[in-house]
């Protein structure tokens, strides 16, 4: 097996996922100023806490809806490899519709939640008062943040990664900018809201993104093409099939970040620093995980036009090198992370004593994420060719039957403290990761 890419394949490779990891490497900017920007503020410790548990449980529920991009994308992309331009747009109209039912009733009910929600997951009541406030703001945004993610799985089915990315360039930069202004305040006009303000601009960066979404499908290239205004009809069936291959992502979604959430509650019973480091390290891994993602993107789109176009051969060639390609970007950051971890988290705080807890854990997980890319890369490779609910299952039983006891087993009933708790996570990806590549590699997907 050659080891290095080929290049008439990683050109394609290339041509899709670059533009969507550089739309996601704009998520990763704005994780990291705003975590840096509440790393700043007074009670560093309570407030990174509480961003922990507040983020991670806005992605819990935001990622059991986000699958909806997955289940768009594979159907789009599907049916543009097999030139069925209508059929592209009934499925994005009816994504569409699905995001906007769910955002709504989701958006109400996590509003009315949300204090309870975050202290049921804080140890400290400090930690949860600061989540519960975060978690209100953010939520507001998710009806705007669902159609945005329709409009995302169409684009990405129809190989047009670019919009993402200058979506993700203009709407992030605005999300610092609103950021700066609500948590530190301004001009005595924009009150000081700490935490708070980091969820509420963060809302409206999302409003931005859906209006910015919405004005290019309405440019005459898209518009006349796949004739979007025209083929807006409730079609059943294509409901039926998103929800088939969406709801076994969405469980998954939650089930990683259900995994990362008692990961983080599990830190928070060894201490307070200990659990605002883990905070620290997850928003520095970050650097590696969105652009596994964007390789993600490509080969899902790659996977799903050449199954549509019945290249079933081909189709597991680009899954394979694209999770070749993204494995030499992961061992980079591994050896980045175990030797200079010091440096990388002075991103993040500048409080000393927290670096100083973070290290050991960073250098542990700059190991296991080497071996990340082929498991997320080939997940999506699987997703495209229907295969979500395997990839579902391999992911709930590393995670939550695995990965989760074993953080409390070495951390806190062997008393190995946080060191201990995070050694668990390369047991984890490395499962994960095998059980993945040997399905895809092996298994009968194509079929």
């Amino acid at each position: 097996m050659n080891i290095f890419p080929e290049k008439k394949y990683s050109n394609d490779i290339f041509r899709l996922a670059l533009p969507a990891i550089a739309g996601l490497s704009t998520q990763m900017v704005v994780s990291l100023v705003d975590t840096a920007m509440v790393g700043r503020l007074e009670n560093t410790k309570y407030v990174l806490a509480a961003m922990g548990i507040g983020v991670l449980a806005t992605w819990a529920l935001v990622s059991f809806f986000s699958s909806l991009a997955t289940g768009t994308q594979i159907i789009v992309a599907r049916k543009y490899g097999e030139k069925d331009y209508d059929a592209c747009s009934v499925a994005l109209n009816n994504s569409i519709m699905i995001a906007l039912t769910i955002g709504v009733m989701v958006m109400f009910a996590a509003v009315f939640a949300a204090k309870h929600f975050a202290h049921l997951l804080a140890a400290d009541p400090v930690v949860g008062d600061y989540a519960a406030k975060f978690i209100f703001y953010r939520f507001l945004g998710i009806p705007a943040f669902l159609v945005s993610v329709s409009y995302r799985g169409f684009f990405f089915g129809i190989k047009k990664t670019k919009i993402f990315m200058f979506s993700g360039v203009i709407t992030n930069v605005l999300n610092i900018v609103f950021n700066f202004f609500l948590i530190y305040g301004s001009f005595g006009v924009v009150p000081k809201m700490g935490l708070a303000g980091a969820g509420l601009g963060s809302t409206l960066a999302t409003t931005f993104d859906f209006l910015f979404y919405f004005s290019v499908s309405q440019l005459p290239s898209y518009r006349h093409r796949y004739r979007l205004l025209k083929n807006f009809k409730i079609d059943f069936s294509v409901i039926r099939k998103i929800y088939k291959i969406s709801l076994p992502v969405s469980f998954q979604n939650v089930f990683i970040l259900l995994g990362f959430l008692s990961f983080i509650t599990i830190t928070g019973f060894i201490g307070i620093k200990e659990q605002a480091a883990t905070q620290a390290v997850i928003s520095t891994l970050f650097i590696s995980f969105l652009p596994c993602f964007g390789f993600g993107i490509a080969v899902q789109t790659l996977v799903g036009n050449y199954i549509g176009s019945k290249k079933f051969n081909i189709a597991k060639i680009y899954g394979l090198e694209t999770a070749k390609i993204a494995s030499y970007y992961t061992i980079l950051l591994g050896i980045i992370f175990i030797l200079i971890p010091q440096y990388v988290l002075t991103i993040i705080t500048t409080n000393q004593s927290i670096i100083d807890v973070a290290k050991p854990a960073l250098r542990i997980a700059g190991f296991a994420q080497i071996f990340y890319a082929t498991g997320v890369v080939l997940a999506n490779g699987l997703q495209a060719a229907g295969k979500t609910l395997y990839v579902m299952l391999s992911e709930s039983i590393t995670n939550l039957l695995i990965f989760v006891p074993l953080a409390y087993f070495f951390g806190i009933y062997l008393k190995g403290g946080l060191i201990g708790a995070w050694l668990a996570l390369p047991v984890y990806i490395i499962l994960y990761s095998s059980v993945i590549f040997i399905k895809f590699k092996y298994g009968n997907w194509k079929t």
